[in-house]
């Protein structure tokens, strides 16, 4: 199986190290893989990304995991800083989080984890 990798409009932030990566892990449900992905790809990555809060998002697909119930997925989210990040935080993710969850319902499980890029 190869990783699975795509990059969403990648722009990093210029200079060299620092920024922010908001790093969304997700087990998806076989029965809704293929179109959850595309859904990602196509529309819920350019919607966060287009809040202007990150400069573009990296979808890594998690290898040497069990996959039984369905694939692992890491979508990194790149912010040029803390401020942005939080910003997208406190004005943004209750309603994107909520578009999933409207869609997808329980077929899918999700954590968080926060960042700093050190070079």
């Amino acid at each position: 199986m190869q990783n699975q990798k795509n990059i969403i409009d990648p722009v990093p932030p210029s200079g060299g190290g620092g920024g922010i990566v908001y790093n969304v892990t997700i087990k998806v449900n076989n029965t809704i893989a293929a179109e959850w992905l595309e859904w990602m790809k196509k529309t819920h990555i350019p919607e966060v990304v287009g809040t202007g809060c990150f400069t573009h998002a990296v979808i890594h697909r998690l290898l040497e995991t069990d996959e039984t119930e369905g694939p692992t997925y890491a979508i990194q989210y790149h912010a040029a800083n803390k401020e942005l990040y939080n910003s997208y935080i406190q004005d943004q993710s209750p309603a994107m989080r909520q578009k999933g969850l409207d869609k997808w319902g329980d077929q899918f499980i999700a954590f968080r984890t926060v960042m700093h890029i050190v070079n």
